[in-house]
């Protein structure tokens, strides 16, 4: 036979052992099938993992709550503003009023009367009998449920099981959230409700394709309430609102695009939606804690004094108005500055001739600041117009009224004039000059008497109407600050006539009238509780707020710089105990935070390699992989970024605890940033299936066999484990100073001193 017929010899065929195609729709009803299952399997692994991580969040969280049984720094300030919620007596604070009624609310729950005044660092919780347990307990849970939130925006946004996982596990082991979110303060409240706001816009985004659909609707609302739940825990809400006003912009700019082929009345319903989510709901939703803030606090207290007197008017019992009285002309009366609190005083001693600077005085009669008042304190109001001296009342003295003053113990005359006082060059000398000698300088000694609140009551009180004196002839206002005189002075408080008229420091106070005792004349009037409109307290209360935040300005021992923030160089001294060396400092775990701003250096350097790439030509990542980078990941970097950078123009004093908010963001884009790094380059089967699932029919034999025999990536493991490690063993290095507990001798305080500027107690 020849090769050629061998070549061409048919042979025979079993047709048992060939496999029996199958048609299109089967290999699509598989291919569902199989990824049907797959998702299945991810979402109970998912599950089993959330529920890990959340109880082992609730051990780390809870473990040891109960100690230190003190006061522990802020709870100073926090667990005594609850205390005045329970009962009702009013105070001032620069945060608005949500977090504080909280922890109210939690008192209240358990029956607590908010009788402890927390006046200080480490008084006792046990000794006067306060259910400090259960008030830490309120953050505590919420810390727990900030790492579920942290979990689930991660898993929302389509990032990998091992990514949630890793990203909600640093953030379960880090030292600073621990430390901050188990005791009476406000962040966990603040980082909650901000993560929730974080939740629900993704949701949002994510239905998109759905818009005013019933769902859509729902996000969208939930994302307007949770952002302003946010603001009205702490004003750095603000960053939160500005990241989603920017985010909803870019999403309303995409909108208006033409290419998109929505018409202008397509357009104007989805920026409605948004204005009424996003603004109008949020904006009734502030308003309305301060109006329970309004309606609970009806009590006179201890924040009476940063308030006006038509305010002050409204609250029943009030202190201020039992001390309250009329001041009339030829009455007797002390001044306090109210910034400074000293007494407008002056004595039988002048001004040195000459200061060292050189410049020359008047010589004159000194009036200066002092703390305690004596006989040299008081003045008398001295008209500068007829008025009835007849009258059995006396004549009352009026906003706007141009009035003089005169020193009793020395009977002289309150001057100020054109010769540049002792301390500032700028400002002019304040002095007397002899009642009975004017010598044509009567003008010099006349001053207006302005109050700060005259639309409400026009007459001047004592305690009740803040005034300032302004000079008549050269229209400067008396003023003092917070600086001493030297020798000649006997070292009391220098004051002078201020250029700059409309400086709030220009304020004083009335206090007593000589002879008449207020208490036991308000004693027998049945005091009138005003009314004011809510949106007037409203407004006081938020200009009293942002001025008084930014007047934060007196150094702190433990203060820092936002520079320094995310390298930890200092932390913040909480809490110690002398007879068992025991301290809580609070600092962040060093591995999850280097590793946080590593992600945004890394993020912005492939940001700035893709951009010149692509500008060359080059698409160097995959479009999907660089789409979920540029835009999801981009999101939590402005979330960092919007969170931090503020505090640099902030002129306020500043601690570590400020960079919570932003950090927990800088865990987030970790996640992205080693999702990229680690696990978008692996092609996922199943994703490719999804993606074209007719194209991959014909694939389907070998898309199985590969998934069956698909090995984990055991140097993804690898790393994620070892990072994990790591943290997990800073944290525990650290868990002494995160939870007070147990004491240290001087050699262990200094292995724990990792940086030389951390104010470790004991160290010596």
């Amino acid at each position: 036979m020849s090769d050629t017929a061998l070549r061409n010899r048919r042979q025979p065929v079993n047709e048992k052992a060939l496999p029996t195609p199958s048609s299109p729709k089967e290999d699509i009803k598989k291919v569902s099938l199989l990824q049907e299952t797959h998702e299945k399997q991810q979402k109970n692994v998912h599950r089993i993992v959330f529920i890990g991580l959340t109880l082992l969040s609730f051990f780390v969280s809870f473990y040891k709550i109960w100690y230190p049984a003190e006061v522990v720094f802020d709870e100073v300030h926090f667990g005594k503003f609850a205390g005045y919620y329970l009962r009702r007596s009013y105070f001032f604070d620069v945060h608005p009023p949500l977090a504080k009624l909280m922890i109210a609310a939690v008192g209240y729950l358990i029956g607590y009367d908010g009788h402890f005044e927390f006046t200080n660092i480490g008084d006792n919780y046990i000794e006067n009998d306060v259910p400090y347990v259960y008030l830490r307990s309120l953050p505590a849970t919420l810390n727990v449920l900030c790492v579920c939130l942290v979990y689930s925006i991660m898993k929302q946004s389509g990032y990998s099981l091992s990514i949630c996982a890793l990203t909600a596990a640093l953030m379960i082991f880090d030292n600073a959230l621990v430390a901050q979110h188990r005791l009476i303060m406000l962040d966990s409240m603040l980082i909650f409700f901000m993560l929730a706001t974080v939740y629900c816009y993704i949701r949002f985004r994510k239905l998109r394709y759905q818009e005013f659909s019933s769902k859509w609707w729902f996000w969208l609302i939930a994302t307007g309430i949770n952002m302003a739940l946010t603001l009205s825990v702490k004003m750095v809400g603000l960053f939160l609102v500005v990241t989603i006003g920017i985010a909803v912009l870019v999403d309303l700019w995409s909108l208006f695009d033409i290419r998109r082929g929505l018409d202008m009345n397509h357009f104007m319903r989805h920026f409605n939606a948004r204005a009424l989510a996003l603004i109008v709901i949020p904006i009734f939703i502030y308003l309305f804690w301060f109006y329970i803030h309004f309606a609970i606090l009806i009590e006179s207290g201890p924040g009476d004094s940063f308030m006006s007197t038509h305010f002050k008017e409204t609250l029943k019992n009030s202190a201020t108005k039992m001390k309250s009285l009329e001041i009339h002309y030829y009455d007797n009366i002390t001044m306090l500055h109210r910034d400074t609190e000293v007494y407008l005083h002056s004595h039988a001693l002048e001004y040195p001739l000459r200061y060292e600077d050189g410049r020359i005085s008047s010589k004159g009669q000194q009036v200066v600041g002092i703390q305690e008042p004596d006989e040299n304190s008081w003045w008398q109001v001295l008209p500068t117009k007829e008025i009835d001296s007849e009258s059995e009342d006396g004549v009352k003295v009026h906003h706007g009224d141009i009035i003089r003053l005169k020193h009793l113990a020395t009977n002289t005359i309150l001057l100020t004039h054109d010769v540049a006082s002792p301390i500032l060059s700028t400002n002019e000398e304040v002095t007397t000059i002899a009642d009975n000698d004017d010598h044509g300088r009567y003008n010099e000694t006349l001053f207006k008497v302005l109050l700060e609140d005259s639309n409400n009551n026009d007459v001047w009180q004592t305690h009740l109407s803040p005034f300032k004196l302004l000079h008549m002839d050269t229209k400067v206002a008396i003023w003092t600050h917070d600086q001493a005189l030297p020798d000649w002075g006997l070292g009391l408080q220098d004051v002078n006539g201020n250029k700059n008229t409309n400086e709030k420091s220009n304020y004083w106070v009335g206090q007593d009238i000589m002879g008449k005792n207020a208490t036991e004349i308000n004693m027998n009037k049945k005091q009138e509780i005003k009314s004011m409109l809510f949106l007037r307290k409203f407004f006081e209360l938020q200009g009293r707020m942002l001025s008084h935040n930014a007047g934060l300005t007196k150094p702190h021992p433990y203060q820092s710089t936002p520079i320094s923030w995310p390298f930890m160089v200092r932390g913040i001294s909480y809490w110690s105990n002398n007879d068992t060396r025991e301290q809580i400092y609070m600092t962040g775990n060093l591995i999850g935070w280097y590793l946080g701003f590593a992600s945004v250096i890394i993020y912005v350097g492939v940001l700035l390699a893709d951009t010149l790439a692509r500008h060359r030509g080059i698409e160097p990542i995959d479009g999907p992989v660089r789409q979920r980078f540029i835009h999801n990941a981009g999101f939590f970097i402005l979330l960092w970024l919007l969170h931090y950078a503020p505090f640099f123009l902030m002129g306020r004093a500043l601690f570590l605890h400020h960079y919570l908010p932003a950090m927990v963001c800088n865990y987030m884009l970790l996640g992205a940033v080693l999702q990229f790094m680690f696990i978008d380059g692996i092609d996922s089967p199943v994703s490719s299936l999804q993606r074209n699932k007719e194209a991959s029919i014909h694939r389907y034999r070998s898309v199985v066999s590969y998934m069956q025999a698909l090995p984990s990536n055991n140097k993804t493991i690898l790393v994620f484990g070892f990072i994990l490690l790591c943290q997990v063993a800073m944290f525990i290095f650290l868990a002494p100073m995160t939870y007070g507990s147990p004491g240290m001798s001087v050699s262990q305080v200094l292995q724990h001193k990792i940086y030389s500027s951390w104010d470790l107690q004991y160290a010596k």
